[in-house]
């Protein structure tokens, strides 16, 4: 078994503009590069990571790039496409080559209405067909209602869910969230990861200490062969060690599926294969 942490981050500060992150983030607020997190994957256990972009430029996938030149255990790297402007994405992945095995842009709140224009749905089609995948954090019944209709008009598309689609932990809130997800996971090929984004981290007073409901519906919706745990490092820092938040994921996500099957893809298996990470055709 591989395990395989499926969403992290690298940046310099002073290479990008990060307009996601303000004063509450000064935690962060520092260079992030692949020897950083070299030693904490040692301590954790983990053999292999899908980088993740983080600003929303065509330098961030050269950045991305040579940070995985430089770091041999990144298995995956998920670009940036401007993918409400079909034609722009189609010039920057034509741009910045064959080296990513998935795309994603920063959505925070947005409408995403263009999904489901034609032109976008067949700019989805050349990425299902080009064997790339695509992240996104759906959180308001808008997007999800959006992220849906795609996944519906383009079912050999993989999509990935981020950060458990956002769950109301910081006010223990349920719903609209679980019927969201639910929806979501009714799609077969979207997959989930088993991480917290920066919008609740900073929510939260401290790293939480009850996951169980939220992991439980998880489990119960997508089951564990469309299930990926992942870290969100550096941004978990704002609340959490690498190695407390990695151990506290994989605890709670083996409490659930003590069979050794099941564990081995959500702590790699299955991302490996919505990647297509280093040593997967």
């Amino acid at each position: 078994m591989t395990v395989m942490d499926a969403h992290h981050h690298f940046w310099r500060v002073d290479a990008q503009d990060q307009p996601w992150r303000d004063d509450r983030h000064g935690a962060i607020a520092r260079d992030y590069t692949p020897d950083d997190l070299a030693a904490e994957l040692a301590e954790a256990g983990v053999e292999q990571t899908v980088l993740i972009q983080s600003v929303d430029e065509p330098a961030e996938n050269d950045r991305l790039m040579r940070y995985a030149a430089e770091a041999s255990y990144v298995g995956a790297v998920v670009g940036w496409l401007p993918l409400a402007d079909p034609a722009a994405a189609r010039a920057e992945l034509e741009r910045s080559g064959s080296g990513v095995h998935g795309v994603r842009c920063l959505v925070g709140r947005e409408p995403l209405d263009w999904l489901n224009k034609p032109d976008s749905v067949a700019l989805f089609t050349e990425l299902a067909e080009a064997g790339l995948s695509w992240d996104v954090v759906p959180v308001t019944a808008q997007q999800t209602d959006a992220v849906v209709a795609l996944a519906q008009a383009v079912p050999e598309l993989r999509i990935v869910v981020d950060h458990l689609g956002r769950p109301p932990i910081d006010s223990d809130g349920w719903e609209p969230w679980a019927t969201q997800l639910g929806r979501l996971a009714a799609c077969p090929q979207i997959g989930l990861k088993v991480s917290l984004g920066i919008d609740l981290l900073t929510a939260l007073p401290g790293w939480p200490d009850e996951l169980d409901r939220y992991l439980t519906w998880a489990v119960e919706c997508f089951g564990p062969d469309r299930l990926m745990l992942a870290s969100n490092w550096p941004v978990v820092l704002l609340r959490a060690s690498y190695q407390d938040a990695w151990s506290a994921l994989r605890s709670a996500v083996e409490h659930l599926l003590p069979s050794p099957d099941e564990l081995a893809a959500v702590l790699g298996g299955t991302a490996a294969r919505y990647y297509r990470t280093k040593g997967r055709s």
